[in-house]
Order: C-alpha cells, then structure tokens, then sequence
C-alpha cells in the first residue's frame, strides 16, 4: 500500500520533523541571542531590527502552509481510522462515517444528541453501556421495561 512519495512530500515530511525537533528549537534561540547580542555592533539600527523582523515573518509565512499540511494529512488520517472502527463494529451507525463533511448545523445538532445520551447513560448507573446513534432512545426504553419487569418481579416475590 505504499506508495512513492512525490518530491513535495518528501520534502514537507522532512521539513515537519527537522522544524519540530529539539535541534530546530536550540537554532532558532541561538538565532535569537546572536541577533539580539549584535545589537550594539550595529548600533541597534533599524537594519539589525529589519534582519530579525524580514527573517522570523518569512519563516513564519512558510510555516503555516506545512504546519497546514501536517494537519490536514493527519486529520484525514485520524478520520479514515475512526471510519474503519466505526464500519467494522456492528453496533455503530455508519451514518457516523464523514460528519466532517456536515454543517456546523448539524454537527451542533449531533452534539445535543449525545449530550442526551450522556444524561440517559447517567439515568443508567452503567458507564460501560454504549449506544449507537440510532438505537440510543430504543435500547433504553427496553432497558427502562426490563428493570422495572425485575422490579415488578420481585416485588411480587416479596409480598408473597
């Protein structure tokens, strides 16, 4: 399954784990005291002060798009990991698969349901039950019936 990277890829994957490294950060900070110590050589000029400015605007310009792109690969990659869990697992709604591609609407919308869910789990006593979007209220209307027939039982049992 993998494939031959194209030169942009190499190079963003490279570049994302040089710029992200503890040698990166010890550059850039050596960068930083040699420039600020150089201050009274150039007699704080507005040169020296354009040197640090021009140099940290155009790095950080260039790496907004590859802190971009890391994230959208990992993102995608997050995604397709939870969409195979989610396929693969009988007891979840594949209409969970993509939400990313809802409206804020409609995510705002899922948001509430779960926090319905969160209440009805709390109703429960039982923090290891799941339930999938789709059988959510169904599962716990029959659990609701299932209890109270054991409580009916043995109340029953009890009064006899």
């Amino acid at each position: 399954m993998k494939k031959k990277k194209n030169l942009f890829e190499r190079f963003s994957n490279w570049a994302t784990h040089a710029t992200g490294s503890s040698a990166a950060f010890i550059l850039a900070t050596s960068t930083v005291i040699v420039w600020a110590v150089s201050g009274p050589i150039f007699d704080y000029s507005e040169t020296w002060q354009l040197v640090i400015n021009t140099g940290t605007t155009i790095i950080t310009f260039l790496m907004v798009f590859l802190i971009q792109k890391s994230q959208n690969k990992d993102s995608k990659a997050l995604h397709l990991k939870l969409n195979e869990l989610i396929a693969s697992h009988e007891g979840t709604s594949n209409r969970m698969v993509s939400l990313e591609d809802l409206s804020e609407e409609e995510l705002d919308q899922l948001a509430k349901f779960y926090a319905h869910i969160a209440k009805l789990a709390l109703k429960e006593n039982d923090l290891t039950h799941t339930h999938s979007i789709d059988a959510a209220q169904e599962n716990h209307d029959f659990k609701n019936k299932q209890r109270q027939k054991r409580k009916d039982s043995s109340s029953e049992i009890k009064h006899q």
